[in-house]
């Protein structure tokens, strides 16, 4: 058997295998501009719970973006495949929590937990494109969520002024070295609850298009 197949039999690494890779992200973003755009001051005032939404192949400085106290109250839908378990294994040491599920896998399981998770005052958050895209259109689950447990929608979006692009579904981006780096809030999308399949799908839209509006629209184009 190859290295290859070897490691793609492994599951789940042991934890502190997983501390070397945040090491690096923080002194990355030390070499990094940031800036937090808010222009309604949402991330002082706005408290969860609240179910937000950002876009796949910008999550590589997502959790940096945001204060401790904020991160501690995050929880991420994420994958219930094998990469998904790293991934939950990596930013539970940024202080995350994790949900594993989605649209073709283990979905209840997600449902359930983000259910309990806004019970308990979290953030629930989505990459509404993953984990296969199409690449920046919005899947109904954040507003059928939004819409059930009656908190509002935000669209979060992290920028870069410079990157590389992967040759990846999503083309996921990694921000050049002295680049900024731009997390903006969006205004949260009240959405009505016990909305119909035609109510979801209208406020899908309306929350796919508020998210790529502030998105950089170069980057949006490249789609």
């Amino acid at each position: 058997m190859s290295f290859k197949e070897k490691f793609r039999q492994i599951k789940k690494f042991p934890g502190w295998i997983y501390y070397p890779a945040v090491w690096l992200l923080y002194a990355y973003k030390l070499l990094m501009r940031t800036e937090i755009v808010d222009p309604g001051g949402h991330l002082q005032k706005q408290p969860p719970p609240a179910v937000t939404v950002t876009w796949h192949n910008r999550l590589l400085f997502f959790p940096l973006m945001f204060p401790k106290w904020h991160r501690c109250r995050t929880m991420a839908v994420i994958s219930a495949s094998r990469d998904g378990q790293y991934i939950s294994d990596l930013v539970a040491k940024l202080g995350i929590g994790s949900l594993r599920g989605s649209s073709k896998k283990k979905g209840f399981n997600a449902l359930h937990g983000a259910v309990k998770a806004v019970q308990d005052g979290k953030y629930v958050c989505f990459t509404p494109d993953g984990p296969r895209g199409p690449r920046y259109h919005m899947s109904p689950g954040p507003v059928y969520l939004a819409s059930q447990l009656k908190v509002p929608l935000f669209p979060l979006a992290i920028n870069y002024s410079s990157f590389w692009e992967l040759k990846s579904w999503d083309g996921f981006r990694i921000p050049k070295p002295f680049s900024k780096v731009t997390l903006v809030i969006g205004d949260p999308i009240p959405v009505p609850e016990n909305l119909d399949g035609k109510g979801i799908e209208e406020y899908r839209k309306r929350a796919e298009e508020a998210l790529n509006k502030i998105s950089l629209s170069e980057s949006i184009s490249k789609s």
